[in-house]
Parts: C-alpha cells; structure tokens; sequence
C-alpha cells in the first residue's frame, strides 16, 4: 500500500471552495479504487494549511489514477473548482507507506 499525502496552503477566505474541491476529489480516488482517508481543514492555529490523505494498493496503481489527470471529464472539473475560485495557493505531495498493527493489515 502507498499512500499519498497532500499538503495545501488554501485560501482562508475560500474555504467552502476548498470543501467542495475536497468532496469532488474524495469520491474521485474512491471511483478508481483507493481510499481516501480524508481532508483535514483548519480548526485551531494556523488558518491557511490542509491536509488530504488518501491510499491506493500500489504505487502502479496510484500511477493509473494520475493518467487520468487533465484527460477524464469528472478529473478536469474537479481541477476546475480550485483553479477557477484560487481555493488552493500551493500544495506538496509525498508518498509514505503506513505502519498498521497487526490487526489492521490490508488483506
């Protein structure tokens, strides 16, 4: 399993853009067989950073998500809500693999 993490820096301002940017992209890793452990928005602190998190089994299979980037319709306008309301300043992407408890491992 890998999972991707996604650091934003996002709009305080903009944050109901950034929600719906979320929820599209939420249901977009889960159409393509990942899962996506959430967005996690400010609450206390600092106002401008978020957070995503979200796995696939494979980093091959992470790379068959990301063909569709600028190509599937659903993809494109989803980019569209963050490009068009500039919800998100700047993001980072890493990848890292989860340590789980035993009773925790993906079958």
């Amino acid at each position: 399993m890998i999972t991707c993490v996604v650091d934003y820096v996002i709009d305080p301002e903009k944050i109901a853009d950034f929600e719906r940017f979320a929820a599209e992209w939420m249901r977009l890793v889960r159409r393509e067989g990942g899962v996506h452990h959430g967005y996690f928005l400010p609450a206390e602190g600092a106002s401008d950073e978020a957070r995503a998190l979200f796995s696939f089994e494979s980093l091959a299979a992470y790379e068959r998500y990301r063909t569709l980037f600028g190509v599937d319709p659903e993809f494109v306008a989803a980019d569209r809500i963050r490009d068009e309301s500039g919800c998100v300043i700047r993001y980072r992407r890493t990848f890292m693999r989860p340590l789980l408890p035993d009773d925790q491992l993906p079958e």
